[in-house]
């Protein structure tokens, strides 16, 4: 990254954490005051996520596809996990899974899909159908054995929650831009990963993708919700600024190659070190490339 872009993204952050974070906190005279931004604030706002740029295919001198897995149960990547529990904390504090899920409701994020290659279209109510499992308790088939009308006491609903996210599946693309003579890395999807909602009592529930998201369409949203940092509460990173950043840690578990993409599990199978090395080996594979550049 040259320095003009580095002084940009600094600028850019400092300036979106100074207006979100706890605005008004100082300044207010009453609870309902804080978080609400002065006339003066919403008169300068103009805040935006920070273009990509366009990138000629002439351009392009390597590209490597990969798919990488987010593991929420390491510490590095609880910002994208917490808060699970939203009874108690500020409406302006939400995790990942449920910024996607507000904005998928309400229309802002438009185009869902369900694997990907964002080759199939879904939509919210397919979506819906996967997250919520309703069943009738002993119970209630005895009442409608017996003729009656069953009781809604008796109706067993669960739905995944923001707790029950296990992982995040991301699809990008490393490039090496030959105008610029530097190894980049463009973010194209997102998938959150949970149990199969009718079997999360097994011992050992089967994980699955519930959507997939083309990233590009929701970094209007994602750049105006915050995760929380850590280190400094009074500067939260925006979503969009986590995931392009790759403030995460991640590791590949798919590449595309010419056996059809297939996964590392797939000819790695059950060894879990193996797969993590073969992981590595692929990074650094698309890292060397960069430094071969440079190399006389």
């Amino acid at each position: 990254m040259n320095l003009k872009s580095f002084l940009l993204t600094v600028t850019a952050v400092f300036t979106v954490s100074s207006i979100f974070a706890q605005a008004n906190i100082l300044n207010a005279k009453s609870p309902e005051e804080i978080g609400v931004r002065t006339e003066a604030q919403k008169a300068i706002d103009n805040d935006k996520p920070l273009d990509y740029g366009y990138v000629d295919d002439r351009d392009i001198l390597f590209s490597k596809m990969v798919w990488e897995k987010i593991d929420l149960d390491e510490r590095a990547n609880f910002p994208l996990y917490y808060p699970i529990d939203t009874n108690n904390i500020g409406s302006d504090r939400r995790s990942l899974y449920d910024v996607l899920m507000k904005n998928i409701r309400n229309g802002k994020i438009k185009n869902i899909y369900g694997d990907s290659y964002f080759k199939t279209k879904t939509n919210l109510k397919d979506i819906e159908a996967a997250l919520v499992k309703v069943d009738t308790t002993e119970y209630g088939i005895e009442q409608l054995n017996a003729g009656e009308e069953l009781s809604a006491e008796y109706i067993d609903k669960r739905e995944l929650a923001a707790a029950d996210i296990k992982e995040y599946h991301i699809k990008g693309l490393w490039y090496f831009d030959k105008r610029q003579a530097e190894m980049k890395y463009r973010l194209l999807g997102i998938a959150p990963v949970a149990p199969d909602v009718n079997f999360m009592d097994a011992e050992k529930p089967d994980l699955v993708e519930l959507f997939w998201i083309f990233y590009p369409d929701a970094r209007e949203v994602l750049h105006e919700a915050k995760s929380f940092n850590n280190k400094n509460s009074s500067m939260p990173f925006s979503y969009d600024h986590v995931l392009n950043a790759r403030r995460f840690h991640g590791f590949i578990y798919k590449e595309e190659n010419v056996q059809g993409d297939r996964k590392i599990s797939e000819y790695i199978s059950e060894n879990s070190l193996m797969q993590l090395l073969e992981s590595e080996r692929i990074k650094e594979k698309i890292r060397d490339f960069e430094l071969d550049m440079w190399t006389y």
